[in-house]
């Protein structure tokens, strides 16, 4: 199958599975912003999208998502080194050649990568396991109730280790991210100079306020600017 033998297949399947997970970091954000606002609104999200049948199968889904992507990546970076020595995985050449984040991103896509996924890994220990695997397993004790996403938030952000470690995988994300969007379009075929400039502005603005709003988040509740549940 072309999707797996080649290396244009495998740039696709990278590029389609970043653009699903860039889409469920949006929505993800837009979730943990209303934690800005309610604690119990938040909650009541939570609930919502509790240890249900469609909640373990969107897990399920992004799960698999995460896994292609991440087992594509590692195939592509060694097909390239094998192919070009030392030089990092890179899609295409950049238009700016004086673009020092997209340059830094191109050449680095592996070891963000590895750093986001170490992230991930806490990320779902510090939420995943303390709140859907708890409701899936009632009978194990945890520290919290599982719809209690916004008492975990406040625990986990009242840790500074934690919100040390957090920003740094929300600044992989955005140096990964300000370099695979628009590689992601371009392999899916926006190309040409006109609009993969334009496709670079958009993609590093939309990933910019998109990692914003995480930090934002994370900020607020570490120095204790985010409201409390009792008077959502």
């Amino acid at each position: 199958m072309w999707l797996i033998n080649s290396s244009i297949g495998r740039k696709v399947v990278m590029s389609v599975t970043g653009i699903a997970l860039i889409l469920f970091l949006t929505f993800h954000c837009c979730m943990n912003i209303v934690a800005l606002f309610s604690g119990k609104a938040y909650n009541a999200i939570c609930e919502l999208l509790g240890a249900n049948w469609y909640a373990v199968v969107a897990t399920m889904g992004l799960a698999l998502l995460a896994v292609v992507h991440i087992v594509f990546a590692f195939i592509l970076t060694a097909q390239n080194r094998k192919a070009r020595g030392d030089s990092r995985y890179e899609v295409a050449t950049t238009v700016n050649g004086d673009n020092v984040v997209e340059k830094f991103a191109s050449r680095n896509m592996l070891v963000l990568g590895i750093i986001i996924l170490l992230g991930l890994l806490l990320h779902l220990f510090n939420f995943w396991y303390n709140m859907m695997f708890a409701e899936l397993f009632p009978s194990i004790h945890f520290d919290a109730a599982p719809a209690d996403g916004f008492g975990k938030i406040v625990n986990t952000f009242g840790n500074p280790i934690f919100v040390v470690l957090y920003v740094i995988w929300i600044c992989a994300i955005w140096f990964h991210l300000s370099h695979g969007f628009w590689s992601a379009l371009q392999t899916l075929g926006w190309s040409g100079k006109t609009w993969e400039c334009r496709i670079k502005w958009i993609g590093l603005i939309y990933v910019s306020l998109l990692m914003l709003g995480f930090l934002v988040v994370v900020l607020a509740f570490a120095f204790g600017c985010a409201p409390s549940l009792c008077c959502c």
